[in-house]
Order: C-alpha cells, then structure tokens, then sequence
C-alpha cells in the first residue's frame, strides 16, 4: 500500500481531519496529504501512504483547479463565508462587463495579499492561530500566478468561477480583492476542488466508500501505485542486485537506450513492479539515489 489515495473531501473537514481517518482506514500511521484545502471547501485531496510519503517534495509545485461561488455584497474577516461581517450587507446585481474587467487584477503573475486567516507562517506559527488569540497579523503579498480566471454563470450577487492557478494562490483572497474593487464587498461563497496537480476529481473517493472498501480489504482498488507516480520520469528496472546497492545509497546505472543523457531524473524500479528510488544524474547514464523508498 505504497502510493496515492485521492480523497472527495467533505465540507467541514480538516485536511487532518481526513488524515487521520485515513490513517484509521487503511491502518497505518504513515499518511500525508498533498496541499491543505479549507474546512468549508470540498474536492481533490491526495493522500500519500507508508513509504510514498517520501515523494512529497516532488509535489510542492502542484497546479491546481477550483471551482468556487463569489458572493458580493459584504465583505468577512475570513474572507469566506465562515467569517464575521466586515462591512455593510447591501444587495447588489452584478455586470458581467464590470467583473470581468475587475478580476484582470488577478489574472497571470500577480501580488497576492493571503487572508489573516490562513497556514502562512507568520514567525513560525500559522496566521490563524494569531488571529483566534486576538494577536495583530501582518501579511506580506506573495507571488503567484493564475493560469486562467473565467466566469461561469451570475446570477444576481453571485459568481461562479472556475480558476487554474499555480501552488499558493488563495480564491478568498481573489473573491475579497474583486469586492473591494467593486465597491460593494465579497467573500468566498463556496469552492471545490477539481485537480491538483495530475490527481483529478474523477478518481476521487469519499470517505464513505473508503470506510466500506477498508472493511472489505479493497482498499488496494483505489491505490494509485508509488511506481505510476511521477510519469515525467522514465522508469528504468533493475535487478536484485543493482537494488540492494541502491538501498545503500550507491550509484547506479540506465540502459542509453531507454534514457536520454539529459533526463535528469529517473525511477529506479524493480523486477516486481515496485518503485525503488529516484535517482539523480551524476554522469551520461549515471544516477544517484537522492530518495529510496
């Protein structure tokens, strides 16, 4: 049970929420999630199990995209619907021609102010949990880029967009920055999640129907495999021998003829399917272990 599960998250639940259902699950304490999504929104949340944990670091990049429903009308603390009011509630009908000139503002490489109430660290410790103690939080604006912005239907005060972002991109963030431009004050109505990185919504999972295939030792039905991760690395097989030389942290070599001296990165796997390590290149043909599994 090396690899992947890609969880429907509910609303409502933490992303450790869901880990640690996982963790009851599939009976193991080696679980870890690919990205956090907020308690309210639901959708794509990858979970890495036992020894796949370790291929996190090739994750930390993701692209990833939502579907959400920005409310104007008034502005919250949380920049969601979860939070308290921070202005005025006023009932307002969106123009088209007006939002989509506003939300160029968030479109491309752009400085994002993260909400107060959020998992940036602020000296070590996540913004929220200032906030909840009353603690003043300075945000700094971050850098991120959104690939693409549409808006998919309005209706009245409401929106309903789908975005394609890069890692580190807040859609409260965007949904409060079009409320302040437009006068009129918005928040996070709803979002889900439909893709992180490769893992899409289609091959997600609820954690009803993970509790059932658990308690019928199914489990393995839904596993996307360590060895099918990270498919812009070739795969090269070896043998028992060039295995445990890998596992001690020994260079090893690749046939030229199924890797291209410029691939930097390759996977060792073995003769039984399982994925070894992810080597390195030192030299034409030559790779280092830089991660054993």
């Amino acid at each position: 049970m090396n690899g992947v599960i890609v969880v429907d998250k509910p609303a409502g639940w933490t992303s450790h929420d869901v880990v640690g259902k996982m963790r009851r699950i599939a009976g193991t304490k080696k679980v870890g999630h690919l990205g956090t999504l907020d308690p309210a929104a639901t959708g794509v949340l990858p979970l890495l199990l036992n020894r796949a944990t370790r291929l996190a670091q090739f994750f930390t990049h993701n692209e990833k995209v939502y579907e959400g429903v920005i409310r104007f009308g008034w502005s919250t603390d949380t920049y969601d619907a979860e939070g308290e009011p921070t202005s005025p509630i006023t009932e307002v009908i969106i123009e088209r021609d007006r939002l989509e000139a506003v939300l160029d503002a968030s479109r491309g490489v752009i400085q994002q102010m993260p909400p107060p109430v959020s998992a940036k660290k602020i000296g070590g410790r996540p913004a929220y949990e200032l906030v909840r103690k009353h603690i003043a939080v300075e945000m700094a604006p971050v850098e991120v880029t959104v690939f693409a912005l549409d808006v998919l239907w309005l209706e009245g005060a409401e929106a309903g967009v789908r975005v394609h972002c890069g890692s580190g991109t807040y859609l409260r963030s965007i949904a409060h920055d079009a409320g302040l431009a437009m006068g009129c004050g918005a928040h996070l109505k709803s979002l889900r999640r439909l893709q992180s990185g490769p893992f899409k919504i289609e091959s997600a999972r609820t954690l009803e129907e993970l509790g059932r295939m658990g308690a019928e030792e199914r489990l393995r039905e839904a596993l996307i495999p360590a060895m099918q991760l990270l498919p812009e690395f070739p795969s090269e097989i070896v043998d028992q021998i060039t295995e445990g030389q890998i596992r001690q942290g020994r260079d090893f070599r690749v046939s030229p003829f199924r890797v291209r001296d410029d691939v930097r990165m390759v996977k060792a796997v073995s003769r039984s399917g399982d994925l070894i390590a992810i080597g390195h290149a030192v030299l034409p043909n030559l790779y280092h272990p830089i991660l054993v599994l």
